[in-house]
C-alpha cells in the first residue's frame, strides 16, 4: 500500500513538474553521466516490423478503448495495468508503465492532444525494442543494461550529417552526434525536450520514463491533435520524416490497441 500511494504522489508530482518544464526548466535536468561510444550494432528493431498498408494521413490508429486507467485516493492502477497488457500485447511490463505514464501526464496538461500509450509504444518498438536494442536489457530502474547509442550520423547513405552538438556528453562521440536511449533522441533534441518522468529531479534519454514523457511532450507539441488522421500522422512524421516509418508505428499501435481490448 506504501508503494501504491508513492506511485500516486509520483505522478501527481510529474504533472507539475511538466509545467514548470514548459515554462523554461528544462536545465534541470540534463544532468547525466556521458556514456562511451559502443561498436555499432547491426540489429535494427525496425527492420522486422511489417509496414501497414494505409496511405498517411487518411486514417488514425485504433485508440484503447481502456486507456491507462486515472491515478485514484490510495490506489496505483498502473503496475497491474502494465502486467495485464504486456501479457497481451508482448510489450515488457516495465516499457509499458514508462508508456502510459507519459499518457497519464500528458492528459493532464495537454488534454487536448489525445496521446495513447500504444503509438508511444509503436515508436518504443522502432526505435530501440522497448530498451532492449542489441542485447540490452531494461531494468526495473527504467535503465537498459547498456547505454542505447545509434549509429553516427555521418551522412553516409539513408543518414544524416549531424554534426555533434554534446561534446559527447550523451552518445560518448565528441565528432559526430548519435541518436541515445529508448527513443533514440539527438542530443540536441534531447537538450531542448528533456524531461523527469520517473521524478528524481534530472533528465536521462537512456531512463525509459524520462524518454517516454519526452517524447510524449514532443508529439504533442503545438497543440497538436494526436486523435486526428491529420494530427497523428503530422506527429509521427515529425518523430521521423519516412513514409514507411509511419505506416510502421502505425500498424504496431493499431495492433497494441486491439491486443490489449482482448485481454
Amino acid at each position: 500500500m506504501v508503494d501504491r500511494r508513492r506511485g500516486l504522489l509520483l505522478r501527481l508530482a510529474l504533472v507539475t513538474l511538466v509545467v514548470v518544464l514548459a515554462g523554461g526548466g528544462v536545465w534541470l535536468l540534463t544532468a547525466t553521466s556521458a556514456p562511451n561510444a559502443g561498436p555499432v550494432t547491426t540489429e535494427i528493431p525496425a527492420l522486422q516490423v511489417q509496414a501497414a498498408p494505409v496511405q498517411p494521413g487518411a486514417v488514425v490508429p485504433q485508440q484503447a478503448a481502456d486507456s491507462v486507467p486515472q491515478a485514484t485516493p490510495g490506489v496505483d492502477p498502473l503496475i497491474a495495468w502494465a502486467n495485464q497488457v504486456a501479457a497481451s500485447t508482448g510489450v515488457p511490463a516495465r516499457a509499458l508503465r514508462s508508456y502510459g505514464n507519459a499518457e497519464l501526464v500528458v492528459r493532464s496538461t495537454t488534454p487536448g492532444c489525445r496521446l495513447s500509450w500504444a503509438t508511444l509504444a509503436g515508436i518504443g518498438r522502432i526505435e530501440s525494442n522497448h530498451g532492449q536494442f542489441g542485447g540490452a536489457q531494461l531494468g526495473q530502474d527504467g535503465r537498459p543494461t547498456k547505454p542505447v547509442i545509434g549509429v553516427p550520423l555521418d551522412g553516409s547513405t539513408g543518414v544524416q550529417h549531424i554534426a555533434d552538438t554534446d561534446g559527447g556528453r550523451y552518445d560518448g562521440d565528441p565528432t559526430l552526434d548519435r541518436a541515445v536511449g529508448p527513443m533514440q533522441f539527438i542530443p540536441s533534441t534531447w537538450a531542448k525536450w528533456a524531461s523527469d518522468g520517473n521524478g528524481d529531479g534530472r533528465g536521462d534519454p537512456q531512463q525509459i520514463d524520462d524518454a517516454a514523457l519526452a517524447a510524449a511532450r514532443y508529439l504533442c507539441a503545438g497543440g497538436r491533435d494526436m486523435g486526428t488522421p491529420s494530427g497523428w500522422w503530422a506527429g509521427v512524421m515529425s518523430y521521423n520524416n519516412s513514409v514507411p516509418y509511419g505506416q510502421k508505428v502505425f500498424g504496431l499501435a493499431d495492433g497494441y490497441a486491439k491486443q490489449a481490448q482482448r485481454r
